[in-house]
């Protein structure tokens, strides 16, 4: 997602809000055709065409503010009273009942397919045909568009919808906590990403998880805990996924329906004129623009894996339904950023190698090629286009290469990439256990000696020479890099201090935010939103002292901090 342009209008109520709405999907794209009137659809059921589901909001009981985000806020013209106002509280927890026109009672659940590292999934849809799955607790409920850019807001955790497959449509307090500071915090790294406008708990209603007992070790929740729910508000230019797209290719392929290939077709143009209408034009004839969009998605796609990288964040469920049309962090599930580095680093325990810190290159990969094996089936008539787009896709790999490349010279402060310094560093950072954020802000301060990355070091002591010359070594090679540049070292500091954060969003530091909101306690949130939204500046030497450290042994393997089921 794009930063949004700031708006000189300032929005104080729900009705001067209203003005801004404009309902483009609904009214551009197909409707389920057995879709009930009043939207209450929240049973399980296949739908087997159209493009969403109206489907009405089931409102949390007893609401009550937590937090918003006054970044965007700000940024939307929106008065930060108005997320504690009656009528903002009572439409982004669920109830669109009476709601100033031209709002809607109704909002929307869209359906995608499921692809895991590449390859096509059934199973778990309860009626085994892929026709289940989709938007089991999101629901859309309204497009603005302020100065000119489209964005649309969903629910997470707003109830049932025919997507649910027999879960309950809640999200609880813990998720929604983690992806609420998640998504502003990635915001922060300038990152692409779906970004958090509120979140709301209720006081009474609550539903039951697996979890982890207290002080486990284990890799599987052993236990159904009661937990509040929570409503978060997500934005984003557009929901739209690459499992969505591949939804429709594959009944297309399949010939499922006579409005198949229409359907994709549309879904397909719908997604260019959403997240890339400033560089596809739109009269383009269709086999340019699709050639178009899988070009300008490889490139933003592999420029996101990149900057993940970059600042020690894993996905740890990178499937084609969790990865964005529009290149941008989406579903803030079991997500972590790294503490040890760890190329084969994952927090969920359900996510395997696959999914790995350093595997996401590849992961994206998959998904691309799932994304592109959907635009084929429009191209089909067109042997010339069929041919470009088998090269667009087998780019991908040397794109995503160069990125990398990119990424990890200006993370190290050089003008040029040094496959072997970098080869060496990995070993060593492995070797002592280093962590990975810590070691990084430490040496963009470009440092004399060794001394002050023993800061970020696990498992060293200065006493073991072979590591501690080896180190030394490597320091002395960097710098001797660095002295060639044409900037001073302080414009080299300056530049790696401004993509090396300083603090970045670990479990072990929403947990206790998480537990002590339980009771009502909300001070550690609202430390981490103010931490989180400068993650690269310095803050107070308190605040370096509680969050700029390395993570305690006592913590390692703890169930539900260094790693984390799906539960939500």
């Amino acid at each position: 997602m794009k930063p949004i342009n700031k708006t000189s209008t300032v929005i104080k109520k729900l009705s001067d809000f209203s003005t801004l709405v404009d309902y483009s999907l609904v009214e551009r794209l197909t409707p389920d055709s057995k879709a009930t009137l009043d939207g209450c659809d929240y049973n399980p059921r296949e739908v087997f065409s159209g493009h969403y589901v109206p489907v009405k909001p089931t409102a949390i009981k007893t609401p009550k503010y937590i937090a918003h985000s006054e970044t965007l806020f700000k940024e939307l013209g929106f008065c930060n009273t108005l997320a504690t106002s009656k009528e903002f509280i009572k439409m982004f927890s669920g109830d669109t009942s009476d709601l100033p026109k031209p709002m809607r009672k109704l909002g929307w659940a869209c359906g995608y397919a499921l692809s895991i590292y590449g390859s096509e999934y059934y199973e778990q849809c309860p009626f085994q045909t892929g026709n289940g799955y989709g938007d089991g607790r999101a629901i859309s409920i309204l497009e603005v568009v302020i100065n000119g850019q489209r964005l649309e807001m969903q629910l997470k955790g707003a109830g049932k919808t025919p997507y649910c497959r027999g879960a309950d449509g809640r999200a609880v307090l813990r998720s929604s906590i983690r992806e609420f500071l998640a998504q502003e915090h990635m915001y922060a790294l300038n990152i692409p990403t779906s970004r958090s406008l509120s979140l709301y708990t209720s006081e009474t209603e609550t539903v039951e998880r697996p979890w982890f007992f207290n002080g486990s070790y284990s890799k599987n929740p052993e236990v159904m805990i009661e937990e509040a729910v929570a409503i978060t508000t997500r934005v984003a230019s557009s929901f739209i996924r690459v499992g969505q797209l591949e939804l429709f290719g594959r009944r297309a392929r399949k010939e499922e329906h006579i409005e198949a290939m229409k359907e994709l077709e549309q879904i397909v143009l719908y997604s260019i004129e959403r997240e890339y209408s400033d560089v596809i034009n739109q009269n383009l004839p269709l086999n340019e623009k699709i050639l178009l969009l899988a070009s300008e998605f490889c490139n933003r796609l592999t420029s996101l894996i990149a900057n993940w990288i970059r600042v020690g964040y894993c996905q740890g469920n990178f499937n084609s339904d969790n990865c964005a049309v529009g290149g941008f962090t989406l579903d803030y599930g079991p997500f972590g950023f790294i503490d040890i580095f760890n190329p084969q680093y994952q927090p969920w325990t359900g996510g395997g190698v696959h999914f790995s810190f350093l595997n996401q290159p590849e992961a994206g990969r998959r998904n691309f090629n799932m994304f592109c094996l959907t635009l084929k089936q429009l191209l089909k008539s067109n042997q010339n286009a069929l041919e470009q787009l088998d090269e667009i896709r087998s780019s991908f790999e040397k794109t995503m290469q160069n990125k990398l490349e990119k990424m990890w010279s200006a993370k190290l402060g050089l003008e040029t990439f040094d496959a072997k310094l970098l080869d060496e560093l990995m070993k060593l950072m492995i070797e002592t256990n280093v962590d990975y954020t810590i070691f990084f802000r430490e040496l963009s301060s470009i440092p004399k000696d060794i001394t002050p990355l023993t800061k970020s070091f696990y498992n060293f002591s200065i006493y073991n020479e072979d590591i501690s010359n080896r180190w030394s070594k490597w320091l002395k090679e960097w710098k001797s890099l660095i002295d060639c540049s044409n900037s001073s070292l302080e414009e080299i500091s300056n530049q790696m201090k401004s993509i090396n954060p300083k603090y970045t969003l670990r479990e072990w530091f929403l947990v206790p935010a998480y537990q002590q909101a339980t009771s009502g306690d909300y001070l550690a949130i609202k430390e981490l939103q103010k931490v989180m939204t400068n993650p690269y500046d310095e803050h107070s030497k308190e605040i370096e002292k509680k969050y700029y450290r390395k993570k305690p042994s006592e913590l390692f393997g703890k169930a539900g901090i260094s790693h984390v089921s799906c539960s939500s």
